[in-house]
């Protein structure tokens, strides 16, 4: 049993070495379409063929090339030439590059929510060398045996590499590439803080899906049930859009993410909806969004400053303000300079934000968490509703913003990456919960130096600015139990010994400076 629960903590690293060794010259930002491409065809292969001998079991064999037998239990039908055995039986073959782009047009070609999804001749336009994509195949391959020696189910199990392959793309690719990734930590503890049970989430800039997967993991780690909740996204890069719906599929999960990768603030594709939980990731600080005399009377700012041309940040979080339902609630990333910047109008945005008493919690988070910068990051959360909710368990809390300084949290995993830890995201979101007055989560109390309840009046007294640290002040010092008198005496002989040193250090700088002829 040891052994398995070995191989359980490392087959994504294991895979992930293998693979990467056979990328060659092909650039990161290319190579993760392939070995994500290949995961997903490998994975809706399987569920293909085990549907398959279900209905051949079940005496169906005459409907196994019928497509509706197979959508009714949310599995991709695949014709022969798109499943994985005729893939991997073809894995030698000069012409492998193109039998795989065949394979993956004919997938989408069948199966109509598949629709933009997946890469378009990725494989046969970027030569990758044949006898290492059949590498790459047979690496793949490996997953089933993976599976049954960890006792996982194949779609746990490709949930988990799927999802540590993207995050390890995201380092490998450093700034440009991690755009597309927010890092699990951080998406965990929004997903913690917003509990999206049932309702609609929505994300107007997904990325790779990273927001509605952890949203489904807490569902199934509270024994929620997905049926409760529908997804809405939107993406603007259209290989990462192609990314997020494999996601989603990989996992069983039918979003709503457009019909095509757009820009949220020029096509808005989801115009008429209100969502109860919006988790999103927006770019930080985007520039030039629009031209000056664009979307200026745009009905999402409507009864605000227009958000200023040269900074997006007001922007988005009136967007996602705009798409809230009655009683919705958001929680998004951005830099910290949205909570205290006066440019362009942002703080004329952000007090009327905070007079309309939306702004429900902020977070400070600590540097280093995400892989496209080092710079810390804060976490707004936006409620339309402050009031009592006796069945949610929620007291009034109307006219107060909850205030977290959670910089010293987090664990260096690597010499520049830090992660927020299981304990870190525990002790955070039970904080905000105690606050909004939910039982399980014992009574709130203000602590210094982490967390603060301010009024309206105390947020007015500091010119509307949100960080944190304004707000939870100084932690208290613990005394240490050591008398005034013995520790001065302590520090005081330490210092006398330090400028004894300096004397002698003195001297024999003197000497060595006449031995080469520059005494005085």
């Amino acid at each position: 049993m040891a052994k398995a629960n070995k191989k359980e903590i490392g087959f994504e690293e294991s895979l992930w070495d293998a693979a990467n060794k056979l990328r060659g010259s092909v650039e990161s930002s290319e190579y993760k379409h392939i070995v994500l491409s290949l995961i997903f065809l490998k994975f809706i292969s399987d569920k293909f063929e085990k549907q398959r001998e279900k209905l051949i079991a079940d005496g169906m064999g005459d409907y196994v090339d019928m497509v509706e037998f197979y959508a009714k239990d949310n599995v991709f039908y695949l014709p022969e030439e798109a499943r994985w055995s005729f893939i991997q039986k073809q894995a030698k073959q000069d012409d492998i590059a193109v039998k795989i782009d065949t394979a993956l047009h004919t997938v989408e070609k069948n199966n109509a929510s598949l629709k933009g999804a997946l890469p378009d001749n990725y494989f046969s336009r970027l030569g990758l060398d044949v006898s290492k994509l059949a590498a790459l195949i047979d690496t793949i391959n490996n997953i089933d045996t993976i599976a049954n020696e960890c006792h996982m189910t194949e779609e746990d199990l490709v949930g988990r590499v799927y999802e540590y392959f993207l995050g390890k793309f995201a380092a490998n690719e450093g700034k440009g590439g991690g755009e597309f990734y927010t890092p699990k930590s951080v998406v965990t503890l929004i997903a913690e803080m917003l509990e999206p049970y049932k309702g609609k989430i929505y994300d107007p800039c997904c990325g790779s899906g990273g927001m509605f997967v952890q949203s489904l993991k807490f569902i199934d780690s509270h024994k929620g049930s997905k049926k409760n909740i529908s997804i809405y996204g939107q993406e603007y890069t259209s290989t990462t859009h192609k990314l997020a719906k494999m996601n989603l599929a990989v996992r069983g999960i039918n979003g709503n993410l457009g019909d095509v990768a757009g820009d949220t603030f020029f096509k808005d594709q989801h115009p008429d909806l209100k969502a109860d939980f919006i988790l999103s990731n927006p770019p930080f600080n985007q520039k030039q969004w629009r031209a000056d005399n664009e979307l200026v009377d745009d009905p999402r700012w409507s009864g605000y400053e227009v958000p200023p041309t040269g900074n997006a940040n007001y922007a988005w979080i009136m967007h996602m303000i705009s798409k809230l339902s009655e009683n919705g609630t958001a929680g998004f990333v951005l830099a910290n300079g949205s909570m205290s910047s006066n440019t362009g109008g942002e703080g004329t945005i952000r007090q009327k934000i905070i007079e309309n008493d939306l702004v429900d919690c902020m977070i400070a988070l600590p540097g280093q968490l995400f892989y496209t910068t080092q710079i810390p990051v804060c976490l707004w959360f936006i409620t339309k509703s402050k009031k009592e909710n006796t069945e949610l368990g929620y007291r009034d809390r109307q006219g107060e913003t909850l205030f977290i300084d959670a910089r010293e949290m987090g664990t260096m995993v690597s010499r520049v990456h830090k992660e927020l830890t299981t304990d870190d995201i525990a002790e955070i979101a039970k904080t905000y919960h105690a606050w909004r007055g939910e039982k399980k989560d014992g009574k709130y109390q203000d602590i210094a130096g982490f967390c603060k309840s301010a009024t309206l009046e105390e947020i007015k007294a500091n010119d509307f600015v949100l960080t944190p640290g304004r707000y939870v002040g100084a932690a208290e010092l613990e005394d240490d139990g050591i008398p005034f008198e013995v520790k001065m005496k302590e520090l005081s002989q330490t210092l006398y010994s330090q400028m004894e040193q300096a004397e002698e250090l003195d001297k024999a700088i003197r000497q060595n400076l006449e031995v080469l002829g520059y005494g005085r």
